[in-house]
């Protein structure tokens, strides 16, 4: 058996590496002006897989001929944001956007209250006049 495909792996997992740190995780701070410090916080996906094979030869005593490839992806997505002022640290989330209608009217569910609420208080504030 060829040493190929474990030395292709072991390349594009060193690759990988080179491409995702503990900064693409937790980001680098950022401090405004004001003081208030942002570190961005992120979600890393890695994917990678790989194949091939030694083909047959005429001669019994050559070197097998070896085919084979490799591949790899990461995906990073942000997630949050920690932001830290006076001592005090508040996580913001990245909402993603809904991808089905029923996460669409969860979504707006808090919306629709606000407004039922306000149109209430409007409607008792005008029969206390």
């Amino acid at each position: 058996m060829s040493q190929n495909l474990p030395n292709m792996l072991e390349n594009t997992i060193a690759k990988i590496r080179e491409m995702v740190d503990v900064n693409s995780v937790i980001g680098n701070p950022i401090t405004t002006p004001d003081g208030v410090t942002i570190i961005p916080v992120s979600k890393v996906s890695v994917g990678f897989g790989g194949g091939g094979s030694d083909f047959a030869n005429k001669n019994p005593n050559a070197e097998l001929p070896f085919g084979g490839g490799v591949g790899g992806g990461v995906k990073v997505s942000p997630i949050a944001f920690l932001i830290v002022k006076d001592g005090t640290v508040r996580m913001l989330p990245v909402a993603s956007a809904p991808s089905t209608t029923p996460e669409r009217i969860v979504e707006m569910i808090p919306d629709l209250l606000d407004k039922v609420s306000a149109f209430l208080d409007k409607k008792n504030a005008e029969k206390a006049e």
